[in-house]
């Protein structure tokens, strides 16, 4: 099933929100503050997303064995970097996500009740919507069927929205909504297009799309700063290049 990924992310993300905010609740009633709480959720976030990092670096290189052609690898990798830092991707989704975080704080001083809700749900949704890893994890889904990618972010973002939602409240699991239409619609319209696509590209593409992946991974070890962001173009370009290389 090609939602299969994007409906456990979704999952992910509900579940994540719920002990968020039951962990909210026992802090409050048991402890009488959130600060010993929140110190203990994010040592713990950080060392459980750095164990997950290693487990998604191990993905990219293992995804990275399917390509058969390294040049066209190369040549994607260039010719994608080129192309996205001329459109300048990365900062195009930051600017998106100050402009929604401009809205959401006029919403803010309209209404403290709507604040917790509005804030968490555009927060959550960016931060689980934007990534290669989203959109690389939603290609291999609809492409090949491929259901690793999503699963290990699946796991990231449910440890993420139990920090997010105990601070940002109930908003943070509607973003579950965000992500599966997210990433189901880029999977459904991979899934339209791979019988027209051979063996080869896609290999190709989950080769380059591995990269990617890996990538992150070293990101999220705080080893590189790379916009890979900047990079996701490499991933369609293997459909072109396979016609001529």
């Amino acid at each position: 099933m090609m939602l299969t990924g994007s409906i456990v992310n979704a999952l992910a993300i509900l579940a994540g929100s719920a002990a968020g905010l039951l962990l909210k609740w026992a802090a409050g009633k048991f402890s009488g503050g959130l600060a010993g709480a929140n110190n203990l959720g994010l040592r713990l976030q950080d060392i459980i997303m750095k164990g997950v990092a290693l487990c998604v670096l191990y993905i990219g290189i293992a995804g990275c064995l399917a390509g058969e052609n390294t040049l066209i690898t190369i040549v994607s990798m260039v010719l994608g970097a080129i192309l996205g830092e001329l459109l300048d991707l990365d900062r195009r989704m930051h600017a998106l996500g100050d402009l929604v975080q401009k809205k959401t704080e006029r919403l803010v001083r309209q209404d403290d009740a709507t604040a917790s809700v509005s804030e968490g749900f555009v927060t959550a949704s960016l931060l689980f919507c934007v990534g290669a890893m989203a959109i690389v994890g939603a290609l291999q889904d609809g492409l090949t069927g491929d259901h690793t990618t999503l699963f290990a972010k699946s796991l990231l973002d449910g440890i993420s929205a139990i920090v997010f939602s105990s601070s940002l409240g109930i908003g943070v699991a509607f973003s579950a909504v965000a992500v599966f239409l997210y990433q189901g619609t880029i999977a459904v319209l991979a899934s339209f297009i791979s019988p027209y696509l051979g063996k080869a590209v896609i290999a190709e593409m989950t080769c380059v799309g591995s990269l990617l992946i890996a990538a992150l991974a070293f990101n999220m070890l705080g080893c590189t700063k790379i916009k890979v962001m900047n990079l996701v173009p490499a991933c369609i370009l293997p459909i072109f290049l396979c016609m001529v290389m």
